[in-house]
């Protein structure tokens, strides 16, 4: 089913033109990610297509019955309400119509309108309507729906009650997004919606919206959540779109090999100009050939010149090198224990970085990634443990805060004052390397922006050298292209990397190995970010497994308990009975036997010698008896 269609958008800031002649469709479960520099206009998209802004000319077409849902960039919740209230405002309607519900079974369960049988059946039917219809609606599930995407966006029940105007920006922002999700619109536009966003939120979200029958527009520079959630990608460059199928990485795929054949065609097409231009040249004034000419003029009159293509907007790269090697060992932490002041966030920290490993450090927000850094770069103290540095070391470090730069200075000037030793050319070209344009320098650093801030912070980390780099959010402001750029300076530096990224595609190009931050010590992965989540769920499978096993023995040591105390008092049972048996007959034997002894005394009995001997040898029997009995009932009463 068609949900919306762009059809020749155009939009003018002033004079500047900012999109033309735009195309764009999307049907049912469309998951497209907009991408393109920053400033190409992808939010201005976003907004036009949301009903936030105007188009000069060309149309947005959708269906009445279409819903857009929209979250813009950097949007927090704002309201007087708790997490709870405001979460609840998004089922007014279900809300309204289990209120009527209520009432009519409140009526149906009155007596009296049993005997109005026309009312009666009135009411049921209506009942009936009413009932089918909320639970379509989702009237028997929105809380916990509720409940289920607060606790992906990272809130739990104690924070229900929490007044929306006292949390933080990042929590706001989170809470939008949920109220946005809650809504489930047919079409989601999300500009932006993974910052603020752990990797743990991410990957719930990215769940979600798998699961999720909602066409997605969405722009991220996140490109390991564009790769999981889109299945078209539009590049918006120079005011045009491009339309490409496939996830992210198949689009630079794409991208590359149509770029590719573009230039051979134009390359091909140059190559015939050039040969019917020197056909003319040479024979347009020679009468024998003069027609042939004229024809080739008129063929390269109707030709449709091909444009040279505009390949990388970016046509320089950025570089870090390194004045000296290091030693083989970089950094040993043992037994080591970081935080801040007497707080510590991470015990038993055993660590060892050998020469060119790329290192990422990883784990949830606050457990002390950021606190690492700084303890090795020695801005905190190492609270206890030993910490000690390879030879030769010259350490480079990457404040995330750096982006924040607000000097009045030139960008050119920034640089050069920090390392005036250098010459006006090599401080423009490391600018160059670092995307920065001629008229770019000459810009004051207090109005660049975020990300231009950022690569004239990795440019001054670049100028230093260092063989030892470490980098706290090296990602955060940049667009696509940048962080490729940077993806790649880093792969190829000669030094030891160790960073904490959000990022998971950059961690994946560029760790070779992941560290795993916990409050008890550090966990090794030998590998890339993909490798550290398998061994995670191996791990978490293995646990349950063996929860499992443990559970299986605990049942099977309960049903053998069972069994044996079953059988125990099934043996009491019988001891009990075989007492009173054993009783019984010494009683009677007792009696016998006292009969038998008092018989000798008979004279018809010890006058007859051989009643006498019989008698005799049947007492001596039934003793015997006794006291065979005796012992058993001894045993038997222990």
């Amino acid at each position: 089913m068609m949900l919306l269609q762009v059809q020749q958008l155009t939009k003018y800031f002033g004079a500047e033109l900012i999109l033309s002649n735009i195309k764009l469709e999307m049907q049912t479960r469309d998951r497209i990610a907009l991408v393109g520099r920053n400033g190409a206009g992808k939010s201005t998209l976003l907004k036009i297509i949301a009903g936030e802004l105007a188009t000069d000319s060309g149309d947005i077409i959708k269906p009445k019955d279409v819903s857009i849902g929209y979250l813009p960039q950097n949007t927090g919740l704002e309201s007087e309400l708790t997490i709870w209230e405001e979460m609840m405002t998004v089922f007014d309607n279900i809300r309204e119509m289990e209120k009527n519900v209520r009432s009519l079974e409140k009526r149906m369960a009155d007596p009296s309108i049993y005997e109005k049988q026309d009312q009666y059946e009135k009411l049921m039917k209506e009942y009936d309507f009413l009932q089918t219809k909320f639970k379509e609606i989702g009237g028997y599930q929105y809380e916990a729906d509720t409940r289920s995407v607060l606790h992906g966006m990272r809130f739990y029940e104690q924070d229900y009650d929490k007044v929306i105007t006292h949390l933080s920006g990042g929590q706001k922002t989170r809470l939008a997004l949920a109220k946005l999700l809650l809504t489930k619109p047919d079409v989601l536009i999300l500009d932006e919606p993974t910052n603020h966003l752990d990797i743990e939120t991410l990957s719930w979200l990215e769940q979600y919206l798998q699961n999720n029958d909602c066409a997605i527009l969405v722009v991220s520079h996140d490109r390991y959540f564009l790769d999981k959630i889109v299945n078209q990608v539009y590049e918006l460059s120079r005011q045009s779109m491009t339309k490409y199928k496939g996830n992210y990485s198949k689009y630079l795929v794409q991208k590359a090999e149509r770029q590719e054949q573009e230039l051979k065609k134009y390359e091909k097409q140059q190559d015939e100009i050039a040969k019917l231009q020197d056909f003319v040249q040479k024979n347009i004034a020679r009468a024998s050939t003069t027609k042939r000419a004229q024809s080739r003029r008129k063929q390269l009159a109707r030709m449709e010149i091909l444009e040279r293509p505009n390949g990388e907007e970016h046509t320089a790269s950025m570089m870090f090198g390194i004045k000296r090697e290091t030693g083989n060992d970089v950094l040993h932490i043992n037994d080591g224990v970081i935080g801040y002041h007497d707080t510590a966030l991470v015990k038993n920290l055993n660590l060892s970085i050998q020469k060119r490993e790329s290192i990422a450090l990883v784990g949830p927000n606050g457990i002390g990634k950021t606190t690492l850094l700084k303890t090795v770069i020695k801005k905190l103290p190492l609270l206890e443990g030993d910490l000690r540095y390879g030879a030769n070391l010259l350490i480079g470090y990457y404040d995330q805060e750096q982006a924040t730069l607000t000097s009045n200075k030139t960008v050119l000037a920034e640089l050069w004052d920090e390392y005036p030793t250098k010459s006006e050319r090599e401080i423009r070209t490391m600018l160059g390397h670092f995307l920065f344009s001629q008229d770019d320098v000459d810009k004051h650093v207090s109005t660049l922006s975020g990300g231009e801030k950022a690569r004239l912070s990795l440019a001054k980390l670049a100028m230093q050298d260092a063989n030892f780099l470490i980098l706290d959010e090296p990602t955060n402001h940049l667009d696509l292209d940048s962080k490729e750029i940077l993806e790649h300076a880093l792969i190829n530096y000669p030094g030891t990397i160790l960073f904490v990224s959000h990022d998971r595609y950059f961690i994946n190009n560029v760790a070779t190995k992941v560290i795993e931050l916990t409050s008890n010590g550090a966990n090794v992965y030998l590998g890339d970010y993909d490798y550290y989540i398998e061994k995670k769920q191996e791990a978490i499978e293995l646990a349950a497994f063996e929860q499992q096993d443990v559970q299986k023995a605990k049942e099977q040591t309960n049903k053998q308990s069972y069994h044996l105390n079953k059988e125990a008092q099934k043996l009491e049972r019988q001891r009990k009975r075989r007492l009173q048996e054993i009783e019984t007959t010494i009683e009677a034997l007792e009696q016998e036997l006292q009969e038998k002894e008092m018989s000798l005394a008979d004279p018809e009995v010890y006058q007859q010698h051989e009643i006498f001997q019989k008698v005799s040898e049947e007492i001596e029997d039934m003793k015997s008896q006794l006291e065979q009995l005796m012992e058993e009932w001894a045993e038997l009463e222990e």
